[in-house]
């Protein structure tokens, strides 16, 4: 577990801001503590991260642009967790796709190397994160990226991301609900 209480970290950062992504992160934490038995050990690590995983998004955070690279870089520099928080937050949802359609995919790999994450955690956060909408509340993983293709236009950068992520966002769904629906 971090030091610290991820849930008022994030809602420091992101309530009077970003109330619609505080309200959505606080959706994505409902879905890990509610997973968190059945993911076993990895639980808590993925909870924590559920809260944190948006924090890139506020203001004062943002450096590269890049709110996964962003919130880790942060999480890792004022020393809230450890290494697998950190590298959580760092590769949520595919962000090593979108961080490649950005440049950044060297800064992320370096600084943040996949093969840290216990790649069931990385399933299990990518699953609180799209089983989530906007609005905190469940939503079925393609709804969700409908939802996420509908804000930004088929150029941006993230509709790009998305639309090449998709198959893999499908099948981390995919592999912690058949596992949800084991326990």
């Amino acid at each position: 577990m971090p030091d610290g209480d991820p849930r008022e970290l994030c809602r420091s950062l992101l309530e009077a801001e970003q109330p619609r992504r505080w309200t959505h992160c606080q959706g994505v934490a409902r879905q890990a503590a509610m997973i968190r038995a059945a993911v076993g050990d990895c639980g808590p690590v993925v909870e924590s991260a559920a809260w944190l995983h948006d924090i890139g998004y506020a203001a004062p955070l943002k450096d590269s642009g890049f709110h996964p690279l962003d919130g880790a870089r942060y999480l890792r520099d004022s020393r809230f967790g450890a290494r697998p928080l950190w590298t959580l937050v760092a590769h949520h949802t595919c962000a090593l796709v979108e961080a490649e359609e950005r440049g950044l995919d060297q800064a992320l790999d370096t600084e943040f190397p996949i093969g840290d994450a216990d790649p069931f955690a990385v399933a299990a956060l990518t699953y609180c994160d799209m089983t989530t909408g906007p609005d905190g509340h469940p939503i079925d993983v393609d709804e969700r990226i409908a939802e996420i293709l509908t804000r930004y236009a088929p150029d941006h950068v993230v509709h790009r991301s998305i639309t090449r992520s998709a198959p893999s966002l499908r099948a981390q769904v995919a592999e912690v609900t058949a596992i949800l629906g084991t326990a």
